[in-house]
């Protein structure tokens, strides 16, 4: 992690980022738009995921990060879930489904590989010397 200075360096931020842009584009769709309930959780978990590994990052220790990022891989299995609920409802076609899917996946596996690396990491975090 010493290349890393801000969390907008983590390639799972970046994931994560760009899987929160992609759900607000679909939630925009009219059918799934209407859906005020479905939306507001898709947003808030897609949120979620990015926001929660800024905040663990910046919090400069890499207990307090792991914890952060395990809620964040949480979201990103919460939105796989919510997926499956707008490819039920026909508010997404199986491509969009696809592809969301797998962003989420890979997103989900970074944030592993990222808690695993501080897990076995000898540095406590940029806020101890």
């Amino acid at each position: 992690m010493s290349t890393v200075k801000r969390f907008e360096d983590l390639e799972c931020w970046k994931s994560a980022r760009r899987l929160c842009k992609l759900f607000y584009k679909l939630t925009r769709k009219e059918k799934f738009s209407k859906d005020f309930s479905l939306v507001d959780q898709v947003r808030s978990s897609s949120g979620s995921t990015m926001d929660n590994i800024a905040e663990g990052f910046d919090r400069g220790g890499n207990k307090e990060f792991n914890h952060f990022l395990s809620i964040s891989r949480g979201s990103v299995g919460e939105l796989k879930s919510q997926l499956y609920r707008a490819l039920d409802q026909e508010y997404i076609n199986d491509q969009e489904f696809h592809e969301t899917y797998s962003l989420a996946s890979l997103t989900g596996k970074q944030i592993s590989g990222l808690m695993t690396y501080l897990k076995n990491s000898s540095r406590k975090g940029f806020k101890y010397p």
